[in-house]
């Protein structure tokens, strides 16, 4: 029997810390190889940690809500060698991970200790807590605890998160002067008493919860104007009918729409950079990687976006490539950290589901978002120099919602018009 040492892992690239949630085995336990030992938070995601061997629980070296740094020792393990791993393979341990669609996620932390009455008749929730990451934002900031109580938290079971935080401190901090509305006051919130219906219950899990707060907070931040066009795809669908076989057989890859997009969309941005920008207080920052991400349905009908990273520098068998991989992975749960991280831009495919068209809510921080809609046959009035015909053509809407605050209705009507354009004047001629 020998006595090993269990470091944190790494968890994604740029990943320097972790805050421990909760271990799931005391002092005295026995773990086997590759059962949960511990479940961390980071700045993007909750992770459930496998153990690498097996063998009793010795020491655990933090407590629930220590934040530890990657590398670092965190428990003492008695093993006989039994389903070890070498232990320079431990940091490649995969690890489960639920990610937080759009916002960075830091959960578990200290309960929050009272501070002196400030003169506010704001009520505090006696019940926040706040994490150590929160926490020393908060501090370097100077925010109180009073302060901190008025930011909607994020995280499981309301608790406020770093991003939370952050994301406030980006907005100018809205609340710092808030004098919230008294009993006494004039206007209050009318209790309408709907009747919502009786019928099964069925509560919101994890995933859900973060995606209707992920899309709350945009439309909040962001006023939403969604600009609409018409594009006759009937070249690139009779192309890709044509090619797909011997694009698969070439390039060993499936040929769907979703590169084709992802290509216009790329040749777009580039006669349009502003589009592929965020807003930083009174700053615009105008990316310099386009990097697309992919709005995909999971089968318990939750939804994750997958990047795309560097989109202009590939060709469509790469943008194929990494389309099928990304979107294979989501639905099958085996996203890591940096497949969800760094988009730029964002494109929703809802035809996918048979709708004409959508008008999609933003991913934030990103300034617009596409989405396309059915590609469906019609009968279209074709004007030529020897006269209008009627023809049967390929017709799709392409909607694009965008944020209003740093993208106009020119500059997103135009950007709109040319994905339009280089989806409709496709060389037919292309070899694949």
């Amino acid at each position: 029997m020998s006595q090993v040492e269990f470091k944190m892992p790494r968890l994604g690239e740029s990943i320097t810390e972790a805050a421990i949630i909760k271990w799931f085995k005391d002092v005295g336990d026995t773990v086997e190889f590759d059962e949960i030992l511990l479940e961390v938070a980071t700045d993007k995601v909750d992770s459930e940690v496998p153990s690498t061997i097996s063998g009793e629980i010795i020491e655990l070296l933090y407590k629930p809500n220590d934040v530890v740094k990657i590398g670092a020792v965190i428990a003492l393990i008695r093993s006989d060698g039994e389903g070890s791993l070498q232990k320079d393979k431990t940091n490649k341990r995969s690890i489960t991970s639920t990610k937080k669609t759009g916002t960075t996620a830091i959960t578990s932390g200290v309960k929050k200790k009272k501070t002196p009455a400030v003169t506010t008749s704001f009520k505090i929730n006696e019940d926040v807590f706040i994490s150590p990451l929160v926490d020393s934002v908060a501090r370097k900031h100077h925010i109180s605890y009073e302060e901190l109580a008025r930011i909607p938290g994020s995280g499981k079971e309301g608790r406020l998160r770093k991003s939370d935080v952050l994301n406030y401190i980006s907005e100018g901090r809205p609340f710092q002067f808030v004098q919230p509305i008294s009993e006494d006051s004039g206007f209050k919130v009318p209790d309408l008493q709907f009747d919502k219906g009786k019928g099964k219950i069925v509560e919101m899990d994890r995933m859900r919860r973060l995606i209707a707060d992920h899309m709350v907070y945009s439309k909040h931040t962001s006023p939403h104007v969604t600009a609409y066009v018409e594009a006759d795809l009937t070249e690139m669908v009779l192309w890709r009918n044509t090619n797909k076989e011997a694009f698969q057989k070439k390039h060993k890859e499936k040929l769907t729409y979703t590169p084709l997009f992802i290509e216009a969309v790329v040749k777009a941005i580039k006669d349009f950079p502003m589009i592929n920008s965020s807003l930083d207080g009174n700053n615009m920052i105008v990316k310099d990687e386009i990097n697309i991400g992919l709005a995909t349905a999971l089968a318990n009908g939750n939804l994750i976006v997958p990047v795309v990273k560097d989109a202009g520098k590939k060709n469509l068998a790469d943008l194929a490539a990494t389309a099928n991989e990304l979107v294979g992975k989501a639905r099958d749960g085996k996203l890591k950290i940096d497949d969800t991280r760094g988009g730029t831009f964002t494109i929703s495919n809802v035809g996918t589901f048979g709708s004409l068209m959508g008008t999609p809510i933003i991913n934030q921080p990103e300034a617009a978002i596409l989405a396309t809609g059915i590609i469906k046959k019609r009968a279209e009035v074709i004007e030529k120099p020897e006269g209008d015909t009627i023809e049967i053509r390929s017709m799709m809407y392409l909607s694009l919602s965008f944020d209003h605050r740093i993208v106009d209705g020119y500059l997103a009507g135009s950007f709109l018009r040319r994905i339009a354009d280089y989806l409709e004047q496709f060389d037919v001629k292309r070899k694949v």
